[in-house]
C-alpha cells in the first residue's frame, strides 16, 4: 500500500527513525482541506509508544479536515545543511502515514502528560499537573501510525560506511 524509498540506501533504521521522532520538536500535518485542497500545517507534537500526540482547539480548519478525511501525513525535519559549493543540503528527515482522531480520555492524560513533559520538564511538578488539568479545553489529536520512513542524504551514509570501514 505504501511505496518502498526510491533511494533505499538513504533509508534510516527503524531506530533512528524513532530517535528523529523523539528529538524534534516540529513537524507539518498534511490532510485534505477545504474543498479538497491540501492542507499543510506545522505544529508542535510528542511521538509517544510509537504514535504522534499534539493538541489542537476544538473546532477550526484542522478539525474539519481530520474528521472529514482521518488519513494524514506528518513530516520532521531534523537536519537541513546547506553546502552552498556543492549546490545541495545534507539533510535528515521522517515522514509517518496514519489516520487522525481525537485521543479517548485515558489516553489523552497520557499523551497530555507526555506533551507537558516534552515542552516543559524543567517546570515544577506543580505547574505541569496545573497545566494538564486545565487542557480540557483543548483535543489531544491521536495519528495511529501505519507507515513511517527516515531518510537522510547519501554524504551521512557514506560518512558512517567511512567510519565503519577497517584501517
Amino acid at each position: 500500500m505504501f511505496r518502498e524509498m526510491r533511494r533505499s540506501q538513504q533509508q534510516l533504521s527503524a531506530e533512528d527513525t524513532k530517535a528523529v521522532m523523539e528529538r524534534c520538536t516540529n513537524g507539518v500535518l498534511a490532510c485534505l482541506g477545504d474543498e479538497e485542497y491540501p492542507y499543510a500545517v506545522p505544529l508542535s507534537y510528542v511521538y509517544h509508544k510509537g504514535k504522534i500526540y499534539f493538541h489542537s482547539a476544538k473546532s477550526g480548519h484542522k478539525i474539519d479536515a481530520i474528521t472529514k478525511h482521518p488519513k494524514v501525513s506528518f513530516a520532521v525535519i531534523d537536519e537541513d545543511t546547506i553546502v552552498g559549493e556543492k549546490f545541495t543540503s545534507y539533510f535528515r528527515s521522517v515522514i509517518a502515514f496514519g489516520k487522525a482522531r481525537v485521543a479517548e480520555r485515558e489516553e489523552w492524560l497520557e499523551a497530555m502528560r507526555a506533551l507537558v513533559e516534552k515542552y516543559s520538564a524543567a517546570a515544577p511538578e506543580a505547574l505541569k499537573a496545573k497545566e494538564i488539568s486545565g487542557g480540557t479545553q483543548a483535543h489531544v489529536m491521536v495519528i495511529d501510525v501505519e507507515h513511517i520512513t527516515g531518510k537522510e542524504a547519501i554524504e551521512y551514509v557514506r560518512a558512517r560506511q567511512t567510519q565503519r570501514a577497517p584501517s
